[in-house]
C-alpha cells in the first residue's frame, strides 16, 4: 500500500503530465508544439524582456534546448532576439506581431481548457488545492 506522500507525488506528476498533453492536443491545430507554445506564453507574460537563460530557467530546460526552441520560433516569424541595452553579450527575447497574435489564440484555448476541465470542481476545493501547490512549490524552490 502506498503512503499518502507517495500517492500525492505520483498524482501530482501524472496530473501535470496529463494536463500538458491535453492542452498540447487542444493547441495542435495552431501548428505549434508544447515547447513552442510554452516559450511563447512565458515571454508574453513576462514583465520585462527575458534573456534565453531566464527563459530556460522558467521552462526548466538546459540552455541548448531553449536555443533550439527560440531558433524554431524565429524561423516561424514568432520571436526575435534583440540586443540588451545594458549588456552587449545578452540577447533578449520579444514576440513579433505574429507571435503576439498566436499567443492570443493560445491564451484563449488555454482559458477555455481550464474552464472546461475545472468547471465541476468546487471553488473552495480548487482554492485549497491551489494554495497547497503554491506552498509546495515555494518550499521546494527555497530548498534548491
Amino acid at each position: 500500500m502506498l503512503s499518502i506522500e507517495e500517492r500525492f507525488s505520483i498524482a501530482l506528476h501524472h496530473t501535470a503530465r496529463a494536463w500538458r498533453l491535453a492542452l498540447d492536443a487542444h493547441l495542435k491545430y495552431l501548428g505549434i508544439g508544447q515547447a513552442g507554445w510554452m516559450a511563447i506564453s512565458i515571454v508574453a507574460k513576462a514583465s520585462h524582456p527575458l534573456s534565453q537563460k531566464e527563459l530556460a530557467n522558467q521552462l526548466a530546460v538546459e540552455g541548448p534546448t531553449v536555443v533550439a526552441t527560440v531558433d524554431r520560433l524565429m524561423r516561424a516569424g514568432l520571436m526575435l532576439r534583440v540586443p540588451s541595452e545594458t549588456d552587449r553579450r545578452v540577447k533578449l527575447l520579444v514576440l513579433t506581431d505574429a507571435g503576439r497574435a498566436l499567443y492570443a489564440k493560445v491564451r484563449a484555448e488555454a482559458d477555455a481548457f481550464r474552464t472546461s476541465t475545472l468547471s465541476e470542481i468546487d471553488r473552495a476545493t480548487l482554492q485549497s488545492a491551489a494554495e497547497i501547490l503554491e506552498a509546495l512549490r515555494a518550499r521546494i524552490e527555497s530548498a534548491i
